[in-house]
């Protein structure tokens, strides 16, 4: 799985000896051992410069110290691999990212010709990504737009909204549904933080259902989340080599679906 480390490297053979003074460090994430691997249902466009898929729940977009195999980008490394060129590694760019627990749209460069231009799509805001999370409470506005500086707080290990330092990131969201004590918010990135969406939704006192790294419930109600509820419900942009106008959307994955059933009923 990749979660053993030799003097600070990562070690991915079981085969290595190890010597006197050797520094020898295991990282757990307690997840499956079983790795990742990504079938045809979850590709919905893939060419010779590009693969736009579906990410489910549970699973690390890139590797962890914890975890190599079994991660988004090496699932992507099988699946590329040239079986008649198996010393080739394959070409992957890496232009955004999900957290674990985020499900929905996600798009990779697989060509030389493509990696920079999706890289400058994405940095230049090009690209539209849209969310949907079921939140705790209701908004004050029934739709606004959020900006502030974010930053990691070790101390907190999360991502708060500072006065000085950290970087710009705007959110903006309407109310889809309001129930008794949550809602469905659909949101708009037009930055890509780590943890944008979580950190400005908690502050904003409506943190994510589930999310209780900021603050949300684990359970809601009786019904135990086994997640964050936050889905990456549409992405859009220009094909970075042909120009062409690219957009792509999928439904809500079904275990928010049935909390908002649960909702409709309070």
């Amino acid at each position: 799985i990749g979660g053993v480390h030799l003097n600070g490297r990562r070690v991915r053979s079981c085969l290595r000896a190890v010597k006197i003074g050797d520094q020898v460090e295991l990282y757990q994430d307690h997840l499956t051992l079983e790795p990742f691997r990504l079938t045809s249902d979850e590709i919905l466009y893939r060419d010779k410069y590009l693969i736009v898929l579906n990410k489910p729940a549970g699973i690390d977009t890139q590797p962890t110290h914890a975890r190599y195999k079994g991660t988004v980008y090496e699932a992507l490394q099988v699946l590329l691999h040239d079986p008649f060129r198996p010393q080739q590694k394959p070409e992957l760019g890496m232009v955004q990212r999900l957290d674990r627990g985020t499900t929905g749209l996600m798009v990779f460069s697989t060509h030389q010709k493509s990696h920079r231009g999706l890289t400058k799509i994405f940095m230049a805001h090009q690209a539209e990504k849209r969310y949907l999370a079921l939140v705790e409470n209701s908004p004050e506005k029934s739709s606004a737009e959020i900006r502030s500086f974010l930053a990691r707080s070790r101390k907190e290990n999360k991502v708060v909204s500072v006065l000085h330092g950290g970087k710009e990131a705007i959110t903006r969201y309407s109310v889809r549904n309001q129930f008794s004590q949550a809602s469905l918010i659909a949101l708009e990135l037009l930055t890509g933080r780590s943890h944008q969406i979580r950190a400005h939704m908690a502050e904003s006192g409506c943190p994510l259902l589930g999310d209780t790294r900021y603050g949300g419930l684990l359970e809601f109600d009786g019904i135990k989340l086994e997640r964050p509820m936050l889905h990456a419900v549409s992405l859009a942009f220009p094909h970075p080599v042909s120009g062409e106008a690219l957009s792509f959307e999928l439904p809500m994955p079904q275990d928010m679906q049935s909390v908002i059933e649960y909702l409709k009923t309070q």
